[in-house]
Parts: structure tokens; C-alpha cells; sequence
């Protein structure tokens, strides 16, 4: 039945990969959009002058996920990419002499929590044993759900274990529950930063990310993140689907309910159904005429996005040694820079930071005697961005790196590209700029998220960061998975 029908996904991003490569190995013909100059959405390289830098996501958690996925095509990752765990998966700066690895043992980690709060290796131990449990409920029986409707979830074992998932707990109480020590409610609370929200109004389910961060660990696939990106395209390639990059979809247009051609900058086709994975809201207020919208412009601008980023990618000269793969700068107040993102946004005083340095694991990434530097800093999105602003906030990064890490790179920097909201904006069509989607708020969770479903239209599915299950690298591939299988029965139905 596949064979006949035409599919066509918008967007070459994990969501938009996972979804085509499920529908072309169920024998529908796929056609893949891709706006820009190569496939993988945010997950781009960027290579000069002998530097090679993941544009994108640069942390590889939930390695289960990835592999769930290539078994679906009887592959493993093992067969694409070689993967490395990190050990120590991530370091933190509290400040000058001041620092914290972050081991990938779990014996070496329980040590660390009890020489930095006594009796606090306990705590971890009950507190990750609750993460674990989140993280096997969480993505064993919520995140594969559609979120069509509240009724998905009304099934009386879902709702008893909604209680033990502490969905109406805060992440800041329930870590606070454990640890009293400020370093280690840091170490627990920073991956709910990139989550879209306060540790405060950030449903305590989310301390699942504890699980994936401490005990399932940091890996790292060997060439970057983009290995993922093209281990999926050679599955695509292998089912014939066809990608078209440097490919801009300008308008969806739809007769009686259904999508009927779809106008792009090489031309127009003409699909049997539609799985979008570019941006939810440009493509609901800028691609699809006002009746086909399932949202109105009001809707956007009250949901609660996940912050934006300023980016640095830097090539030096020299190595820099005795730092990490991966750095956090928790040098300065995070619920201060938390409250310029979330609360009252603004370019922050004395934002946190993050530097990838993936020279350090890959000498690929760099020329050889040299190091590449990924710098973060999460933003507001929504903000003013010019170069002034970005060049002010190089200065404060470089500096502050140089002076809690007691090393000198300003006058070693032989290539440097930030990047940025009007980046986001206008590779991506992001709104307001946002690198990570949707805030994963309670109010923001499963059926409360943007739908999956084009509402006004019999033939088309959203899929990606800004609908379910979330924002991050596997819940895009989960995203993708449900998007395909929700397409299918929709097709079945509609052939009977």
C-alpha cells in the first residue's frame, strides 16, 4: 500500500529524518525539504581552516534512545559512528581553584557527594533511585504517547504512577529534599536550565535527566554529533528517499481540509500527506492560510520558550591544557541568570557559561598543536541581538575563562564565528530566536504541548521540539517515531 502513496517531510532535523526513514522502510515514497545547505536542522558543522564544529547539540545523553532507534532498521549505533563515554562526563567551575569533575563511576561519584556533604552519598543514592524509575515510566509509557488527548493518560496504573513521577512537585524542592551543600543542588539542577525553566517551575519528573546525565552517562560519538545526522541520512539513502536541500517551503496550500501543493524555492509538489518538522509556529502563523491554523498568534506569544543561545565557535593556535570536554562556568548566581531568562528577560549581568572543547576527546576537530572552543551562553529568547552586544559578552566570557581556568587564549584565536537569536531566526526560522523549543513546564507537558495534529487538515503532522514529547536530540528522534507511526494510521483509515 506504501508504494502508491507520496510523503513528504519538511525539515531534515532528527525529527524529520526519524519520521522519513520509518515511512520510506514501510514502502511509502519519501520526499524530504530541507531549507538549508545540508540535513541535521540545528545539528549543522561548520568547518574552517581545519577547525570542525558541531553548530548545534554537543551532548550525547540517553544513549538507549539512539540505540532503540537504529535497531528499528536492524542497525546499532556501533555500525556508523564509534562512541565514547566521557570520564569525567563534565566539569564545573565554581570558580578560581574551585572546580568539580563529574566522574562516570558511580562508586567515585558517591565518594564526591559524601567528601563535598557528609551523609549526602546516601541522599544520591535514593534520589538517582527515584530518577531511574522516572526515566523507565517516563520514557517507557509517556513519552511514546501521542498527546492527542487527556484521555491517553486516563488509565488508573498511568495516574498512580503520575504521583510517584512528582508531576506536581517543583525540581528545586524535590533536589533541595536530599542536598543542602550549594555545589551539588548546582551539579543536579543545571539540566533543567536548558529545559525552558526555573528549577522552580520545572515539574520534579525532570530529575529522569539525573538518571541520564549520572548513571547512564556522557558519551561522545567520535567526528561529533553530525555522525548521528549522517548515520540517518545513509538509512534514508538506503530506502531511496529523496532529500532536497537548499529547498525553502514558502506556502502550504489546502483544498477541502487537505493539503494540496506545496510551494517551495525549486518548485511545487504535490503529496498524499505531510509531516512537518520546521518550525511549529512559522509554519502554523507564515505557511498556512488562517483557517488552516490550529493556533492563533495571541497562543504563541503567551507559551513559555526555552532559552536562546549566544554562541562563540573559536580556533586556537595552541592546546589549552587542564580543562574538559565538557565546562560549565558556575562561577556567578544561577537562579539570578535563571530569573533574566524566565522571570524578567534581559541580557544577563553575570550570565553562566559553557565551553565544549571537543579537541580534547577528538583531534580531528582541530589542526594538529591546536584546540577548538565551543562557548554557550543561554539567553532570553525574544531579545535584541546586534554585534555589539555579542562582542560585549565575548569579552566578559574570554575573560572570565581566563581568569578561573588560569589560562591565557585571547591572543591565540586564529578563527572565531558567533552565531546567535538572528541566526536561530534566520536559519531555522526559529521563534524569538529560541535554540531548544518549548519550555517543559507542567502547563507545557504531554497534551498541554502545541499538537501533533494539523487540526484543519486531514493530512498533515507536526512533529520536532515545539510538540511532543519535548526539546533535545532523542526526544526529536521520539518525536519523529511518533509522528510516523500517527501517519500510518491515518493513511490505513483513510484507504478504508
Amino acid at each position: 500500500m506504501g508504494e502508491s502513496k507520496h510523503i513528504v517531510v519538511i525539515g531534515a532535523g532528527f525529527a524529520g529524518l526519524a519520521s522519513a526513514c520509518i515511512l520510506a522502510k514501510e514502502g511509502y515514497r519519501v520526499t524530504v525539504l530541507e531549507k538549508n545547505d545540508q540535513p541535521g536542522g540545528r545539528a549543522r558543522v561548520w568547518e574552517k581552516d581545519g577547525f570542525k564544529f558541531d553548530m548545534g547539540p554537543s551532548w550525547y545523553w540517553m544513549p538507549d534512545v539512539f540505540e532503540n532507534f537504529f535497531a528499528l532498521f536492524g542497525k546499532k549505533p556501533a555500525d556508523f559512528y564509534n562512541l565514547k563515554r566521557l570520564d569525567p562526563g563534565y566539569r564545573i567551575y565554581y570558580g578560581k581553584d574551585d572546580v568539580m569533575d563529574v566522574p562516570a563511576d558511580m562508586g567515585r561519584l558517591e565518594a564526591l557527594f559524601e567528601a563535598t556533604e557528609q551523609g549526602s552519598s546516601t541522599g544520591l543514592r535514593k534520589f538517582l533511585e527515584q530518577a531511574a524509575y522516572k526515566y523507565k515510566v517516563g520514557m517507557g509509557e509517556y513519552v511514546f504517547r501521542p498527546s492527542h488527548a487527556i484521555t491517553e493518560f486516563i488509565d488508573f496504573n498511568l495516574i498512580r504512577k503520575s504521583l510517584s513521577m512528582q508531576l506536581l512537585t517543583s525540581m528545586s524542592s524535590h533536589v533541595r529534599k536530599y542536598f543542602k551543600n550549594p555545589k551539588l543542588i548546582k551539579m543536579l539542577e543545571f539540566p533543567v536550565l536548558f529545559l525552558g525553566a526555573t528549577p522552580q517551575d520545572t515539574p520534579a519528573m525532570y530529575s529522569m535527566m539525573n538518571h541520564a546525565d549520572l548513571a547512564l552517562g556522557t558519551w561522545y560519538p567520535m567526528g561529533g554529533m553530525n555522525e548521528i545526522v549522517k548515520a540517518m541520512v545513509s538509512i534514508a539513502e538506503s530506502y531511496g528517499i529523496d532529500i532536497r536541500l537548499n529547498t525553502e517551503v514558502t506556502k502550504i496550500e489546502t483544498t477541502e481540509g487537505k493539503v494540496s501543493k506545496i510551494v517551495t524555492t525549486g518548485g511545487e509538489l504535490i503529496a498524499d500527506f505531510v509531516i512537518t518538522g520546521a518550525d511549529y509556529e512559522h509554519v502554523d502563523q507564515h505557511l498556512l492560510s488562517e483557517p488552516d491554523r490550529n493556533y492563533s498568534e495571541k497562543y504563541w506569544d503567551t507559551r513559555t520558550m526555552s532559552p536562546s543561545s549566544l554562541l562563540f565557535y573559536i580556533g586556537l593556535d595552541k592546546q589549552v591544557p587542564d580543562i574538559q570536554h565538557h565546562n560549565l562556568f558556575f562561577d556567578e548566581d544561577f537562579e539570578q541568570h535563571a530569573k533574566e531568562i524566565y522571570k524578567e528577560p534581559q541580557w544577563p549581568a553575570k550570565p553562566l557559561f559553557y565551553v565544549c572543547c571537543t579537541s580534547k576527546t577528538d583531534p580531528d576537530a582541530a589542526p594538529a598543536g591546536g584546540e577548538n572552543l565551543f562557548f554557550l551562553m543561554p539567553v532570553a529568547p525574544g531579545l535584541t541581538d546586534d554585534d555589539a552586544t555579542r562582542e560585549k559578552y565575548f569579552d566578559l566570557m574570554i575573560n572570565r575563562f581566563e581568569d578561573i581556568t588560569g589560562q591565557s587564549i585571547r591572543n591565540n584565536i586564529v578563527l572565531k564565528r558567533s552565531y546567535a537569536l538572528n541566526d536561530f531566526k534566520a536559519d531555522y526560522h526559529s521563534f524569538k530566536g529560541n535554540a531548544y523549543g518549548l519550555a517543559n513546564t507542567l502547563a507545557q507537558t504531554a497534551f498541554f504541548k502545541p499538537a501533533m495534529r494539523a487540526k484543519h487538515i486531514k493530512n498533515m503532522l507536526y512533529t520536532g521540539q515545539l510538540t511532543v514529547p519535548g526539546p533535545g536530540v532523542p526526544p526529536a528522534l521520539i518525536s519523529g517515531q511518533i509522528a510516523a507511526k500517527e501517519a500510518m494510521k491515518i493513511l490505513e483509515r483513510q484507504a478504508y
